[in-house]
């Protein structure tokens, strides 16, 4: 099985023009004997040529298999939306409003809103599915990201994004408003199942986190050169994560404003998670969103 993304000729080979991304919507969502919400019977779907539609054979009720999607609202062609995706699953350093203005054809401004709608997705379908648990290790950081630095500290448009990275697992990321013990052990106790053992460096924030019932905390000290006790505690993982995160905005994107450095860390997030798995990304991101329910005519 293979374990590499799909290429951009079999993507084409795939989704050749917008009636074939319109019917995989369609099929993934509904299918041929999905019951009508108006009628409630079980129906064959028939398409309506005049709009991104399908209708109910009993009792024509129609169908939009865009609603509830990314797509939904847009004359942007499918196809394009579809390859915009693909070129997000298939980079390591994320894809710029402008790359996708080049690429697709379209204004900067309909990239940009391409770009914002396809990570709020990617953050939709990873979710935040607790990390941890027995036996299991999670390092914990936090960094600054954007702006410049003032003596060293956190300086003048620097966000600071928080995450826990589980050995040989997932990663969770959030963009917190400090670094106090306050605002950063809540996000521990919600998305770190108890009974794990936790890593961290010195940071005084994190001291609560022994007397957190259930966990097993553990520090390593870089203001002493130490990166790696004696006893195995890092939290190199999560900085090299930091790393990839803050080369990659800078060399893709520039800079990004605070207010939308939570997607674009998760976008990263996304990626990370399934690094083991690059080929399930398409295929996930264009098979899976929250079921709504389909309005009367």
């Amino acid at each position: 099985m293979t374990t590499k993304p799909l290429t951009t000729a079999a993507f084409f080979r795939m989704f050749p023009d917008d009636e074939t991304c319109l019917k995989h919507l369609f099929d993934v969502r509904f299918g041929d004997g999905f019951e009508c919400p108006k009628c409630e019977r079980a129906s064959k779907w028939f398409r309506i040529k005049a709009e991104r539609a399908y209708s109910c054979q009993w009792c024509g009720h129609h169908l939009h298999p865009t609603v509830g999607t990314p797509f939904e609202k847009t004359r942007t062609p499918l196809q394009l939306w579809f390859y915009a995706i693909h070129l997000f699953t298939t980079t390591r350093h994320g894809v710029s409003a402008k790359e996708l203005e080049r690429q697709l054809g379209v204004t900067y401004k309909t990239a940009w809103r391409m770009a914002k709608l396809i990570r709020e997705h990617m953050a939709d379908v990873d979710g935040d599915r607790p990390i941890g648990g027995p036996f299991k290790t999670v390092e914990i950081d936090e960094t600054f990201v954007g702006g410049h630095r003032e003596n060293g500290q956190g300086g003048k448009g620097k966000a600071v994004v928080f995450g826990m990275l589980e050995r040989g697992g997932d990663v969770v990321t959030e963009v917190v408003a400090d670094r106090k013990s306050g605002t950063l052990l809540p996000h521990v106790i919600k998305h770190v199942q108890p009974h794990t053992e936790v890593h961290t460096d010195e940071l005084r924030s994190y001291g609560g986190l022994g007397t957190l019932k259930g966990y097993w905390h553990k520090q390593v000290n870089h203001s002493e050169g130490e990166y790696v006790s004696d006893t195995g505690t890092t939290v190199n993982a999560i900085e090299n994560f930091w790393r990839h995160l803050k080369c990659s905005i800078t060399g893709t994107h520039v800079s990004v404003r605070p207010k939308y450095l939570g997607l674009y860390a998760k976008e990263f997030e996304y990626r990370f998670n399934r690094r083991n798995r690059p080929e399930t990304m398409l295929p996930e991101l264009l098979s899976t969103f929250r079921p709504l329910p389909q309005s009367c005519d």
